[in-house]
């Protein structure tokens, strides 16, 4: 019968240094190599050297490559993705916590292929207060200085608001 193996608990410090809003709650947690991830309600977090703290909105998407237990998060703005070195035998929980939170900030998506071939998703997100968002985004060749394609957007974004509910 193999043993069951708890996830380290995680260090009272590193819960302390959260600074965790009203109501949100730790999700599940990793080590990492260099600190620790966790997934809340609200935000990935990041306790290492530098912090990092974002709201599920911000998460375009997460890859875990299972080979070298390395989660990489790509952000909606375009800044440059983090990558996370997890302790591989305690990263299934975390993993599966961050594929949820970040579906369930996704309220409806659509996607338009714009003038020049490019392919824009436009998202009615939930942010970490529950209002309602809207996201754009590109591969970064769309030319939102073309009238057709500023328009297409446009036109794409307002379906999505109005199918949320948002006009």
């Amino acid at each position: 019968m193999a043993l069951l193996r708890r996830a380290p608990r995680l260090p009272d410090d590193v819960r302390r240094s959260l600074d965790l809003r009203r109501g949100e709650k730790v999700l599940a947690s990793a080590p990492l190599t260099d600190g620790w991830v966790l997934a809340t309600t609200q935000h990935l977090h990041v306790v290492r050297d530098a912090r990092l703290r974002r709201p599920w909105s911000d998460v375009d998407a997460a890859r875990l490559d299972p080979e070298t237990a390395e989660l990489t998060v790509t952000w909606v703005d375009g800044s440059a993705p983090s990558v996370l070195h997890l302790e591989a035998e305690h990263a299934r929980a975390l993993v599966r916590a961050v594929h949820e939170r970040v579906q369930s900030s996704v309220v409806h998506t659509a996607r338009v292929t714009v003038p020049g071939g490019s392919v824009v998703r436009v998202a009615l997100r939930r942010d970490a207060d529950g209002g309602l968002l809207t996201q754009v985004l590109g591969d970064g060749r769309v030319d939102l200085s073309d009238p057709a394609t500023a328009a297409a957007v446009d036109e794409a974004e307002a379906k999505v608001r109005e199918a949320g509910g948002l006009s």
